[in-house]
């Protein structure tokens, strides 16, 4: 019964140590996390403002020359149909 009751303790004492490693871990974690961020060079509204429409006008852009190219090769796929239906029938 003595022996149970030992490894009872030993038993919640290494819980009881796993538990304040894990806290010190995420601690750390937290900690290193802060750090980071201040050390990040954020972009300033300007630039910010800048780069979106950058993106947005490109996408626009592409947008519009993958509709034209699809609307290009439709009225030819479109013609040798028709051509292809008036020689064969």
């Amino acid at each position: 019964m003595r022996a149970e009751v030992k490894s009872m303790d030993i038993k919640k004492s290494q819980n009881n140590i796993e538990q304040a490693i894990s806290m010190k871990k995420a601690q750390m974690f937290v900690t290193d996390i802060k750090s980071e961020i201040r050390n990040v060079t954020w972009t300033q509204r300007d630039e910010l403002i800048l780069y979106t429409k950058i993106v947005v006008l490109t996408t626009l852009l592409f947008g519009l020359t993958i509709y034209g190219l699809d609307l290009s090769i439709q009225t030819v796929l479109s013609g040798l149909s028709f051509i292809l239906h008036t020689i064969i029938g």
